[in-house]
């Protein structure tokens, strides 16, 4: 079983930053593929960043150069996978979610959401102009 539990969701400004993270925890093989995606008003769901096999990373185009995903391992059973968004637009105005799975998920780029198995509530980032 997995865990996942998203924060740091908030509002800001057009140009403002926010850090978001999900702390995790459970089997760390079902940990090993983490994504950040994202669901705008309307919108189907899009991973935003992924990170895998270590440090590896993936990034949608519309984020690149802009969003940064990182992840601090506390233990085998714990870790925390953090989101840091700079020079937000409202295009970035999403509910954003953290989702879990084996690295096989990763193998599929950009991630599917309905390939994923464990997903945290959310938290909502809103961007004003």
């Amino acid at each position: 079983q997995v865990r996942l539990a998203e924060s740091g969701g908030g509002s800001v400004q057009t140009g403002g930053s926010l850090t978001l993270s999900c702390l995790t925890s459970g089997d760390r093989y079902m940990r090993s593929c983490m994504v950040w995606f994202r669901q705008r008003s309307g919108k189907e769901r899009e991973g935003v960043a992924a990170i895998f096999a270590g440090d590896n990373t993936w990034y949608a185009d519309s984020v690149k150069g802009r969003f940064v995903i990182s992840r601090d391992d506390s233990d085998d059973s714990r870790s925390t996978v953090s989101l840091e968004m700079s020079r937000l637009e409202p295009e970035d105005t999403a509910m954003y979610y953290c989702a879990a799975d084996d690295a096989g998920r990763c193998g599929t780029l950009p991630p599917i959401p309905r390939h994923f198995q464990f997903w945290g509530r959310g938290t909502q980032v809103t961007v004003s102009s």
